[in-house]
């Protein structure tokens, strides 16, 4: 077994700690253990002397009643026992794969998107077919190449919604499509839903609600804006995958640690106050980023829906300069971006720009001072 690396994640692991302006992450700014409490109505207090007597022990294993019950509400039709805590998404998508993929299984998976989920499928033997993503198509996949690439044997369709890097959703209906094309042969599909769109209008909706072989995972970092407890989870309409799911935890997690399940009941008991906090700062920024946009005549962006990821174009820049691009602006301006070749969209950058205003503003300006002084 050999794994590729991760792109996105060894750019990161190089250069964030160098950086004086990030503009990179893609977590809707971070909330800290001050104003998580403070979701409480009496400032946590509560919260907070009950886990000082709670024993550190495993705690529940597969999460505790409180989260797993909490997490149940975000779904129309999974019970709690088909929900299972894990390490962050990362952690419930390795295990997903793992759980149904071997040598010589057919995959295929929206490309690019989440690199974890086309390369560890093919790390375990299995053949990936990609699903391409078209930028003139919104960076939504076609489809008609789903059909054209969809076998008899295909056992798993792998899918990020609301993709990473662009930020593009698939819709309901199109999901529905996906479903039905998957059912003729009986795959299953993965999806990532990390990036829970924010637009109360747009038709969305999770696969596992979906596909009843549907497998949805999701985590507290992105929209709940909380990366560092590393919670995450995993959920399926099928008892019996759960099941076999249950089996790989055990080798790999055993459980996510008593402070972290806390805090991540924490937040999804108030989830409209933590939603309700995020559309702020998106709504904010997009309006500063699409007037950045607007004015720069060296960038186009097709904007995300109300997500918090976005990839910008770089018109005038060699696509094979990108890379050289992204570190120059970093020691030269301090300006921490992802390179577009990171996710083998050379030419373009991630730019996380639900950071707070002030940086957002300063990067975004940096940028084009940069992008004016690079020599192509």
């Amino acid at each position: 077994m050999e794994l590729v690396q991760f792109g996105c994640e060894d750019w990161l692991n190089v250069w964030e700690k160098s950086a004086k302006v990030d503009i990179a992450q893609s977590t809707i700014e971070s909330m800290t253990l001050e104003e998580i409490l403070e979701l409480e109505p009496d400032g946590g207090k509560s919260f907070m002397a009950n886990l000082m007597k709670e024993k550190f022990s495993y705690g529940w294993i597969e999460g505790s009643p409180a989260f797993k019950k909490e997490v149940a509400k975000l779904y129309e039709k999974i019970p709690v026992d088909n929900i299972l805590s894990t390490n962050g998404a990362t952690g419930a998508n390795f295990m997903a794969v793992l759980g149904l993929v071997g040598e010589g299984d057919h995959v295929i998976a929206q490309y690019p998107s989440y690199q974890q989920l086309y390369d560890w499928p093919k790390t375990l033997g299995a053949k990936v077919d990609y699903w391409k993503i078209n930028e003139e198509e919104g960076w939504r996949p076609k489809l008609s190449e789903l059909r054209e690439l969809i076998r008899p044997d295909t056992k798993l369709i792998c899918l990020n919604n609301a993709a990473q890097p662009t930020g593009a959703i698939l819709d309901v209906v199109f999901l529905r499509e996906v479903s039905k094309i998957a059912r003729e042969v009986g795959a299953y599909i993965l999806c990532d839903e990390v990036y829970l769109p924010l637009n109360e209008k747009t038709d969305y909706a999770p696969i596992a609600d979906i596909y009843e072989k549907g497998i949805s995972t999701n985590s507290i970092s992105k929209t709940y804006s909380v990366p560092g407890i590393r919670v995450g989870w995993i959920a399926t309409q099928d008892a019996a995958l759960a099941d076999e799911f249950r089996k790989i935890r055990d080798y790999t997690l055993i459980c996510t640690g008593v402070f972290d399940d806390a805090i991540a009941a924490l937040i999804l008991k108030h989830k409209e106050k933590v939603l309700a906090r995020a559309r702020g700062i998106v709504k904010e920024n997009l309006e500063i980023l699409k007037e950045w946009v607007k004015n720069e005549p060296l960038v186009s962006m097709i904007f995300p829906n109300d997500v918090s990821v976005s990839f910008v174009k770089f018109n005038q820049l060699d696509p094979g300069k990108t890379e050289d691009f992204a570190i120059k602006l970093l020691k030269e301006k301090g300006v921490l971006i992802i390179p577009g070749n990171r996710f083998d969209l050379p030419g373009y950058a991630r730019i996380g720009y639900c950071t707070d205003k002030k940086t957002l503003c300063e990067g975004l300006r940096l940028v084009s001072e940069y992008l004016r002084e690079y020599e192509n």
